[in-house]
């Protein structure tokens, strides 16, 4: 009895690839996370507050900025899936353009950013008698989780919306709206030469969970076939 092998680069009859674990679960839990790290620190020191009033604030919010720094390691982990999966699934839609991989590397970039900020603001929380290094890091946690994540997160989004738009998986309000969202994420950038352009970071960070997860929930599974 022989078996017969597909050819190189044909897939086997009858097989569909696979388009990776629910969407929706990681884009949640993103979504629940960051919203409890808002809650969680709204009192936080604005960046141009200075060094002595982000010492005292850490003195006496000690456990606040412990839960704060969590909060914001722990979003970071369901966003790097959510990046994975998206990637899968685009590819299992036929997408081999680069915005499957653009929505993998800005998505595992935003993750990592959102990591970078909790580690600098847990380490911040731990300083006691130094005010500049205390301004010192949390800038360096407000650049991580502010400016720096808008940009890589806009890149997530960027490479859904035009992979969307292209290939007709979103409807054209979403990609649009999806397209809107990462120019914003870009502009923001500027918040790092003027600070004015920091009213734009929470549009990108809240605005876009949100897109995230209508895009979680509109993503289609399979593509219909053209002969449907």
């Amino acid at each position: 009895m022989s078996t017969v092998s597909a050819a190189p680069g044909v897939k086997a009859p009858g097989r569909r690839p696979q388009s990776g674990p629910p969407l929706l679960a990681p884009v949640l839990a993103f979504a629940g996370l960051t919203i409890a790290y808002v809650v969680a620190n709204r009192a936080t020191p604005h960046p141009d507050a200075s060094g002595l009033a982000v010492l005292e604030y850490a003195r006496s919010h000690g456990t606040t900025i412990k839960v704060g720094a969590f909060l914001l390691v722990a979003s970071a982990v369901p966003l790097a899936l959510t990046a994975a999966v998206l990637y899968r699934r685009l590819r299992a839609l036929g997408i081999t353009a680069p915005g499957s991989a653009i929505t993998l590397v800005g998505g595992v970039s935003a993750a990592g950013a959102l990591s970078l900020s909790g580690m600098f603001t847990w380490t911040g929380g731990r300083v006691e008698t130094d005010p500049a290094l205390a301004r010192a890091l949390a800038d360096l946690g407000f650049v991580a989780g502010g400016p720096a994540f808008g940009a890589m997160f806009a890149l997530l989004v960027a490479g859904i919306s035009v992979t969307g738009l292209l290939a007709g998986l979103l409807p054209r309000a979403v990609t649009w709206t999806g397209l809107v969202l990462a120019a914003v994420g870009m502009v923001a950038l500027l918040t790092l030469l003027a600070s004015p352009f920091g009213f734009l970071l929470p549009v990108v960070r809240f605005g876009g969970t949100v897109w995230l997860v209508a895009v979680a929930a509109l993503l289609p599974r399979t593509r219909p076939s053209r002969h449907q």
